[in-house]
């Protein structure tokens, strides 16, 4: 496949993955998601002669994912399925290789999904991070199973609640971010150093076994799906969207 929305490179059982919709902020778009679903079968094993035992994936320096693409939601009358993007994010979970998040810039919405499916995530101080649904009338049902795995309930609710950006700081606080530094590439190289000790059939029982440990994604996706359908067909969802793009205004703004 060739590539529109993502830079892709594979080097000694590393598969790097970098977000490159720079003009859209990194937003996910159908194209996207079809593209990041290639990946991970090739990570999966699917036409590769080198198993994938490590998945980075990362965006550009100021923004790693802005979440989903407002403008081709504003601009289609249909509601999309969320199913393949959570696919995506069980997937990173619960895959046969570490998936490590590296963020740098901003994350919100919806790119903190690939953040908390993350098995290991990265960050500099440039690091952001925000669930901005709420002042949209929405809010994040499918982020949040994963994100409630990663940093507890209560936590994962007051983000939801709050909707403001929140530090490196804080995020590492909370469990979101496991590792911080001035240099998110020197960060990663030292982890890929003793990572790319382990095996990757190593890597895949012990991933299958604790996503048997964890394994409420599953249980939860049903329920999520239904939100997010639910939420982003609401007639007055729809008109806050279209307003924020075609006016940079939020809903309670005259």
């Amino acid at each position: 496949m060739d590539y529109e929305t993502l830079r892709v490179s594979f080097d000694r059982g590393v598969c790097r993955v970098r977000l490159d919709r720079p003009a859209a902020q990194n937003a996910i778009d159908g194209r996207m998601i079809i593209e990041l679903d290639d990946v991970l079968s090739r990570c999966e094993g699917d036409g590769m002669t080198t198993p994938v035992a490590i998945l980075v994936l990362e965006g550009t320096p100021s923004v790693f994912c802005s979440g989903g693409d407002f403008q081709a939601l504003a601009a289609s009358s249909e509601v999309a399925d969320p199913e393949p993007l959570y696919r995506l994010w069980q997937r990173m979970a619960a895959g046969p290789f570490v998936s490590i998040s590296v963020v740098r810039g901003r994350v919100n919405a919806g790119g903190m999904g690939f953040v908390a499916a993350a098995d290991i995530v990265l960050a500099d101080r440039s690091a952001a991070f925000s669930l901005s649904e709420l002042l949209f009338g929405i809010f994040p049902a499918c982020v949040l199973p994963f994100l409630v795995r990663r940093i507890g309930l209560q936590k994962a609710h007051y983000l939801t609640l709050m909707t403001r950006p929140f530090t490196v700081d804080e995020a590492l606080a909370c469990g979101l971010v496991d590792a911080l530094d001035d240099d998110a590439e020197a960060l990663l190289r030292r982890h890929l150093l003793r990572l790319q000790k382990l095996s990757q059939p190593a890597i895949a029982r012990y991933k299958s076994y604790l996503g048997n440990l964890a394994g409420q994604l599953e249980v939860l996706k049903p329920a999520a799906l239904e939100a997010n359908r639910m939420l982003f067909a609401d007639p007055e969802v729809q008109l806050n969207i279209r307003r924020y793009v075609e006016e940079s205004k939020f809903p309670w703004e005259i």
